[in-house]
């Protein structure tokens, strides 16, 4: 068998002749271009290495620190950073037949930098780079698709995802981009999604979508709240509703009140600070028919809620004329009314807290 001793020489060979060939290339004052050969044969040596030799680890972190190097060297002449970035990407994508988990999402790493160099190159806008920066994580999910359960499928998918990241960071700055750019990486996420180990990734793909939508519509300028919460309570309320119809034990607070709430108080809140009548009419329609499909199916999320936001909708346009009728009354007649309404709610205490009891029943039979 091999003795002991034997990796850990190999291994502390490897090192040396790694750190000499970092330093020969300033000791002996080498062109540049020189300097670049001598650091991507150092790559190729240590990848190989950790292809056939048993210390992986070892060559693994010495050919990703010479990559690395090898790259930021590059960046001062364009051209060879495009002939580096090219070549990293097909030296580790060989290598990923035996190195898959680390070398394949190098691989992707390397993609996305050669994608910001060309469009660096070619003189585009970051969010048009941006763009192309996205056929990173394409490539990322079909590859993680073909690798299946493999060890490697995770670390690509990593990549994958932070490729996405850096294409929407690079379309911020442009909004009608930036909203492209949200709406492929959900048909990207969409795609995973399709995968049985991989569903929860829906949820990440509807956000994408919905944001995507938010995005444009702010780049046309549209400041109708509806605009933006409707995207979200509709599939919301989908969701829900296919969730309570397979357990219809699901309590319609969990099923139903996010999607509710999500359009229904920001339109609240935004039927107060409207001078017009026909926002508040809408929406006391709107929730009208809500508290009325809540009572129709026994649900107490919908009841409330709407009821809630009718109440709320209908006080704040009658106040002004409650308040006119009030200042036309004498001043003694509110409190009298008020003394009123106290005595007959004492007369009939017995009758109303058996109304409460029903009421309190009628909303606790409710899901």
């Amino acid at each position: 068998g091999t003795r002991p001793g034997v990796p850990r020489a190999l291994a502390g060979a490897l090192g040396l002749a790694w750190a000499t060939t970092l330093v020969v290339p300033a000791v002996l004052e080498l062109p540049y271009f020189a300097g670049l050969l001598i650091q991507g044969a150092a790559t190729v040596l240590v990848l190989t290495a950790a292809v056939f030799l048993r210390q992986q680890l070892t060559a693994l972190l010495l050919a990703l620190v010479t990559s690395a190097s090898l790259a930021l060297v590059a960046l001062a002449s364009q051209t060879e950073t495009l002939v580096v970035l090219c070549g990293l990407i097909a030296v580790f994508a060989a290598a990923s037949w035996r190195l898959a988990p680390v070398t394949a999402p190098t691989a992707l790493v390397h993609g996305a930098a050669l994608a910001c160099a060309i469009g660096a190159a070619a003189g585009w806008s970051p969010a048009h780079t941006g763009l192309l920066v996205l056929v990173v994580p394409v490539i990322a999910a079909l590859l993680a698709w073909r690798l299946g359960d493999s060890r490697a499928t995770v670390p690509v998918e990593v990549a994958g995802a932070a490729a996405a990241v850096l294409a929407i960071a690079l379309a911020a700055t442009d909004l009608p981009l930036l909203a492209t750019v949200l709406a492929l990486c959900g048909v990207i996420a969409a795609g995973t999604a399709i995968r049985a180990d991989r569903r929860p990734v829906g949820y990440a793909a509807a956000a994408l979508f919905v944001l995507a939508i938010w995005v444009r519509l702010a780049a046309w300028d549209v400041s109708t709240p509806e605009a933006y919460t409707l995207p979200v309570t509709i599939p919301a309320l989908l969701v829900g509703a296919l969730r309570h119809r397979r357990d219809p034990r699901t309590s319609s607070w969990t099923a139903y009140a996010p999607g509710l709430t999500a359009t229904l108080v920001p339109s609240l809140f935004a039927a107060w600070g409207d001078p017009h009548w026909t926002r508040p009419l809408l929406l006391g329609l709107a929730a009208l028919l809500v508290t009325l499909a809540g009572a129709r199916h026994h649900l107490q999320a919908p009841l409330l809620l709407g009821g809630a936001v009718l109440l709320l909708d209908a006080l704040h346009e009658l106040a002004p004329y409650i308040v006119q009728v009030t200042d036309a009354l004498p001043r003694w007649v509110p409190p009298a009314l008020v003394g009123l309404l106290l005595l007959a709610l004492g007369a009939t205490y017995e009758h109303r807290l058996r109304d409460a009891r029903r009421m309190r029943h009628f909303l606790t039979s409710m899901h």
